[in-house]
């Protein structure tokens, strides 16, 4: 009954039916409707809300960092220890296991709020007309039929067929990505118009920036557009990263790779020996924990998290951990235009007159810049052409702009706020000008018109609009010595296509002097004689350091794609200053709205600029550059943007003019809405990456050196050189010391100038598996030689042990200065001091050591003994060999390796 009662209130693409047809369609009238009948259809409807998201308990929330395949492993090693009764050790892993899940329980804050923002950007309360009287009620209470009012400065309360508007602008830049407001009117569009051309629609959460108007509520709650969005956003699905794809992947490679070798060792051992299964056992978990990364979970979480600082000190805010390496695997960067590669501040650029093209430097609302003609400098009072139209603009002018906590503000719309900005610039005074009368911008005449008394003495009429009005209006123009002349209408509009082909907004000037005395204005006024001054070019400007941000994506293979829902003509001119596609072609949303997926995903390897653009459309475009492989990052400000930031691999909002929608739905936030943040944060995503490598190129060696002991040990059939408990050690200091400092490893020289690695590319490439297990071998076959060798000459097997765990520590410490440089060499003398954490790391395992060897307590709960000095010398002699012996491996390698990688670079 509820969905039969819903559908008979719910009208199909309001926007192209006239406001009769909504009527009918509503059952309603111009009167609105009665009290009972509004409360008898918000009983049916239900509130105009939009329904709130299912929140996790802090408990899922908490133990959902629990669920990795690498966290599992851990919770299986303490499984072990606990089995084996070591309860320090089970203690130490389960610590590991909680530091990782804290960490990122507190980076990711609550999990989904983007639902939430959005629900903020709902109006509190409207005046609607009910029993025939305008009330002000909770915009919850609104049905659809009602009729609202919208005046300027609120908040549209629901989506509204707009039956009377007067001078009606809507900001709509978060639903639409317009960078100016919206001018309004009451007719139909066509049924498959955008959000942007429906101009007889007003839509839930949107701004009226200036005008008032009437309207019909069309749809509430979940109906509207945003609730669709709301919805599409719920509805997103949130892929993994492509770091948790691959160490999922390694993981559960390395699982199944450690139970079988476990498995084969038992049958070993029992084939070829005569073990006992007692010792068998112990042997085969003795191996388990021998090759378990156990301080790899927690290396991976420390170096995330102090990437994270890192990114928080040049004022990219991570809310997921795992976000910033992800960006280091970023292929294509899709950004919104206005307010993230743009200003979102009007400004105008070039000013035209009979004499010529005035060129206006500096950008935003800030006085700063120069107004140049023929490359030098234009004072008004050499440029009386200049000077005229100045005026125009200054004077016919309802906006201020004004200086606050050090930023430039707007009162009033934003364009004529450009042109209060050009005025200074100019150096115009504005003394002893006096408004006698006005008539006030509507768009229906799309022009506005002042009576000034001049300073000094005179009247005049001073008019600015969209320029094709002014031309209907003029008979002559100014020329440039101050006469007038006939006017040349072919010559202006080749002026007016030129600078809208850059993407420009266009205004006209033309002004009257009139008779003094004269104290009203009317349209007839405007009809007789008027003089055209000249146009100006108004564009929302790129922001200068995105355009050098830009360059270095290009130069480290990073595509940038522009998606924005203005003008395909705006969308080209800022595409060309920004160096983003070729300048010349823009996809628009009616031609996505016809493309098969198989058509979109040629389209978004061919193009690089995307307009008129849909919430749909950019998810959709995300969804096809995913389909081509590619890892996505989605930068925005709008609630537009929110369900393609939730669906890309990363999800980038503004944190200054960005909504509250968006930067939930994200990933990162940039705290100065700055493009470049989003480069430096790619580059600091390869860094972590290539930290990454780096700590696993160390740890894992050290696991396949104590798998190797243990393995040869039961092949050959003499006793275990290390316990489990002594493995285990090994591990844990290592990984908590050395692994640790590779964390704070700087960028690699020239790491935005190489491509992002292959999408679906595995962690360890066939270099990294070489050195792997070249250096397990080496550590492994040193510890077991030593340990043979002190045995054969009767050291008892306490100690014997103990110099197997300090050789294979030792040499676990040189190796480390092997692995901060995967490929270069690790010799020269300011390489091996760049680290300062290294040299701390390697004093504290030190230390660490010798508790282990000295310390009474650890002789009892680790089976070891004092050395004597001699015997230091062993483990620090079998380092000092394995670090030359891998730098020599290192370099013969890269020197094999070298013209192959050439000849795939120059090949590309």
């Amino acid at each position: 009954m509820e969905s039969g009662s819903e559908r008979s209130f719910h009208v199909e693409r309001p926007h192209a039916l006239s406001a009769d047809d909504v009527f009918t369609r509503l059952n309603s009238s111009a009167e609105g409707l009665s009290a009972a009948e509004a409360a008898e259809r918000l009983k049916t409807i239900g509130p105009n809300r939009l329904p709130a998201a299912a929140k996790e308990g802090l408990l899922k929330r908490f133990f959902k960092h629990f669920h990795d395949l690498l966290v599992y492993i851990l919770l299986a090693a303490a499984v072990v220890t606990m089995g084996l009764g070591h309860w320090v050790d089970t203690g130490v892993i389960l610590a590991v296991v909680l530091v990782n899940a804290v960490i990122g329980f507190i980076q990711e804050g609550k999990a989904e709020q983007a639902l939430e923002g959005i629900r903020k950007m709902l109006s509190l309360h409207a005046h609607v007309r009910r029993d025939g009287q305008w009330v002000e009620i909770e915009a919850d209470d609104l049905v659809p039929g009602d009729i609202v009012r919208l005046r300027s400065g609120d908040r549209v309360p629901a989506d509204v067929r707009l039956i009377e508007v007067v001078n009606l602008r809507i900001e709509e830049s978060a639903l639409t990505g317009e960078s100016v407001p919206t001018e309004k009117d009451t007719e139909p569009a066509a049924p498959e118009a955008g959000l942007g051309d429906r101009h007889g629609m007003a839509y839930s959460g949107t701004m009226v920036a200036a005008g008032r108007g009437r309207g019909l509520v069309a749809a509430t709650g979940s109906a509207t557009e945003l609730g669709r969005i709301n919805k599409m956003i719920a509805d997103v699905e949130t892929l993994a990263t492509p770091l948790t794809r691959q160490m999922n992947r390694f993981g559960k490679i390395l699982a199944v790779a450690i139970v079988g070798l476990a498995g084969l060792l038992f049958v070993i051992g029992r084939l070829l020996h005569d073990f006992t299964l007692d010792e068998l056992f112990l042997a085969a978990i003795g191996f388990a924990v021998a090759a378990i990364p156990e301080g790899l979970p927690a290396i991976l979480t420390i170096t995330l998290a102090l990437g994270v600082q890192r990114m928080a000190r040049r004022n990219a805010i991570t809310r997921k951990l795992n976000a910033v390496e992800t960006l280091g695997s970023v292929t294509v960067i899709c950004s919104d235009k206005t307010g993230t590669l743009t200003r979102n501040e009007m400004t105008v650029r070039h000013v035209v007159t009979l004499e010529g093209r005035y060129e206006v430097t500096g950008i935003g609302y800030q006085p700063e810049g120069e107004i140049r003609w023929d490359d030098r400098l234009a004072p008004l009072e050499e440029h009386a052409d200049l000077r005229s139209l100045v005026e125009v603009m200054a004077m016919c002018n309802d906006s201020e702009i004004a200086e606050a906590d050090g930023q430039w503000k707007v009162i009033g719309e934003p364009t004529e706020a450009s042109l209060r900005t050009l005025a200074r610039k100019a150096e115009f005074d504005e003394r002893d000008f006096e408004r006698i009368a006005v008539i006030p911008f509507e768009s229906e005449n799309k022009f506005m018109a002042t009576l000034h008394r001049l300073p000094g003495d005179g009247q005049r009429i001073l008019l600015k609009g969209a320029p094709d009005r002014l031309l209907d209006r003029c008979s002559s123009q100014r020329t440039a010595e101050g006469s007038t002349a006939d006017l040349d209408v072919s010559r202006w509009e080749q002026q007016i296509e030129q600078l809208g082909d850059q993407g420009l907004r266009v205004l006209a000037a033309a002004a009257r002097d009139v008779d003094a005395g004269k104290t009203e204005l009317d349209l007839k006024d405007l009809e007789q004689d008027m003089i055209f001054l000249g146009l100006v070019g108004i564009i929302d400007p790129p922001r200068p350091e995105a355009i050098e941000a830009i360059e270095i994506c290009h130069q480290a293979g990073i595509r940038v794609k522009m998606i924005t829902g203005d003008h395909a003509g705006t969308a080209k001119a800022i595409g060309r200053e920004m160096g983003i596609g070729d300048g010349d072609h823009a996809v628009t949303g009616a031609e996505l709205e016809d493309a098969s997926e198989d058509d979109l995903r040629r389209l978004v390897r061919e193009n690089d600029i995307f307009a008129r653009t849909s919430p749909e459309h950019k998810l959709r475009l995300v969804q096809a550059l995913q389909a081509n492989g590619e890892v996505v990052a989605m930068t925005g400000d709008g609630v537009n943007d929110a369900p393609a930031l939730k669906r890309a691999d990363v999800g980038v909002a503004m944190g200054v003019k960005g909504t509250e929608a968006t930067k939930e739905a994200a990933d990162i936030v940039l705290a100065d809405d700055n493009f470049t943040s989003i480069e430096r944060a790619v580059e600091e995503g390869r860094t972590i990456y290539d930290n990454l490598r780096k700590a696993i190129a160390f740890i894992l060696p050290t696991n396949g050196a104590e798998a190797l002991v243990v393995l040869t040990a039961i092949v050959f059939g003499f006793v275990l050189p290390l316990t489990p408990v002594q493995i285990l050690w090994v591990n844990m200091v290592t990984a908590v010391t050395l692994a640790l400092a590779l964390a704070f490893e700087p960028a690699e020289p020239g790491l935005m100038r190489q491509p992002p690695r292959k999408p679906g590319s595995t962690i360890l490439d066939s270099v990294l598996l070489w050195r792997i297990g070249f250096v397990s071998v080496l550590i492994g076959g040193a510890t077991i030689a030593v340990f043979l060798i002190e045995k054969r000459y009767g050291l008892p097997l306490d100690l014997a042990r103990t110099l197997a765990v300090n050789t294979l520590v030792c040499s676990q410490a040189f190796y480390l200065f092997n692995s901060r440089y995967l490929r270069e060499s690790s010799l020269a003398l300011a390489r091996l001091f760049a680290n300062r954490v290294a040299w701390l790391a390697v004093g504290v395992l030190a230390v660490l050591q010798l508790v282990f060897v000295y310390a009474p307590f650890m002789h009892h709960w680790f089976g070891s003994a004092p050395l004597a000095p001699r015997h230091w010398l062993i483990p620090l002699g079998v380092g000092a060999g394995v670090f030359f012996l891998v730098e020599v491996g290192k370099t013969v390698v890269h020197r094999w390796l070298t013209p192959a990688v050439q000849d795939k670079g120059s090949s590309a």
